[in-house]
């Protein structure tokens, strides 16, 4: 199935599968999608992550294993929310003294630069702009 916006759909798969607790949740993989994985993961919001080979030889599978905290009946994710900024409809970009913070510094914002995928404030460090992907508090 072709999806138009393959991150978009990567944030609604990881909400949905943390408002049903599930402890992992799976989806085809990207360049793209592994580095935000792997920013999620530096910052502490997932466990792991991994991509594998899927079903079809040439289509890999990102598995993100999700993070909780707390004891079995009083469990809460650490993702309280993720929301998607630049759309392949419309594209946001900021300059280097225009990265968002996000909830004044609780959360992420995951910038696409010329220096590749980084959080707003690894972007405010290097001095460099780009294209907002997304937030996560």
């Amino acid at each position: 199935m072709s999806v138009s916006d393959p991150i978009a759909d990567m944030l609604t798969r990881i909400r949905n599968a943390l408002v049903v607790g599930h402890s992992s949740v799976a989806m085809p993989s990207s360049k793209m999608k592994v580095a935000i994985a792997k920013i999620m993961k530096e910052e502490g919001y997932i466990s792991s992550y991994e991509a594998v080979d899927g079903a079809i030889p040439q289509q890999k599978v990102l598995r993100i294993r999700l993070k909780y905290v707390g004891e079995r009946r009083d469990r809460h994710p650490v993702i309280t929310n993720l929301e998607r900024i630049s759309r392949p409809g419309r594209r946001v970009y900021a300059g280097k003294n225009e990265i968002p913070w996000v909830k004044s510094g609780m959360g992420i914002a995951i910038l696409s630069t010329p220096k590749g995928v980084m959080t707003g404030q690894r972007a405010r460090q290097l001095g460099v702009g780009g294209e907002i992907i997304c937030k996560v508090w």
